[in-house]
């Protein structure tokens, strides 16, 4: 599918700098909020500066002030975005849970974490059809995830001494199945239910996936 044609950003010329707001951490907080659902809707080319402005009742100046262009707000919304998804995960504390509830407590986890919310789909979507340019230029997103491996390496060590799991599993090929699982199922979910003739949106049908999700990936890693 070819990408999006990228518009071209009319940047708006040097002027006196803008005036601080009296609370500019939340102005930003706002203008965030709102570009998140706008470029979740219209994905980076498509979503509008003047639909952001309006959405969060800043001006058109205050949101290029406080992120430069329309592609620094969508880096800063996508940046936001993986570190909900991140500071979530690293909050199940699973260190305490023996291997095996910890891998399936992170599985189903994730997995939930699509369940009536498309706005990450559709941003990594659209960021997909860019073919991650924007991405590429970040500073944060590697460092990010760089605990999240961290911590699946941890489980299938503990995994592997408790005789629970094999040898020589790679935690980023494995990050990668279980996001990528539960991703295709939700991502395409309205397809799925009009070619399989189920309706997978469901509360029966999404809990019967997130249980086959979760026993086909212990499956994978037993030893």
């Amino acid at each position: 599918m070819p990408a999006e044609p990228i518009k071209q950003e009319a940047e708006l010329p040097p002027r006196r700098a803008v005036g601080k707001p009296r609370d500019p951490e939340a102005t930003k907080a706002k203008i965030l909020a709102a570009a998140t659902v706008e470029f979740a809707a219209s994905g980076f080319a498509g979503a509008s500066i003047d639909a952001i402005a309006s959405r969060s009742e800043a001006n058109r100046r205050m949101i290029y002030h406080y992120f430069g262009s329309k592609r620094g707000l969508w880096l800063a919304v996508l940046e936001a975005a993986y570190e909900r998804a991140r500071v979530a995960e690293l909050k199940l504390d699973l260190v305490r849970l023996a291997p095996d509830e910890a891998m399936r407590r992170l599985i189903t986890f994730t997995f939930d974490a699509f369940v009536g919310d498309r706005v990450f789909i559709n941003l990594l979507n659209s960021e997909n059809l860019h073919q991650a340019r924007h991405l590429k230029t970040s500073g944060r997103v590697k460092e990010m995830h760089s605990p999240l491996i961290g911590m699946i390496r941890e489980i299938l060590q503990r995994g592997v001494a408790a005789g629970l799991f094999r040898d020589g599993i790679d935690p980023a090929q494995l990050w990668i199945s279980i996001a990528g699982i539960s991703y295709f199922y939700f991502s395409n979910i309205h397809t799925l239910s009009v070619i399989l003739d189920r309706n997978f949106q469901s509360t029966r049908e999404i809990a019967a996936r997130r249980e086959h999700v979760a026993d086909l990936i212990l499956g994978s890693l037993r030893a």
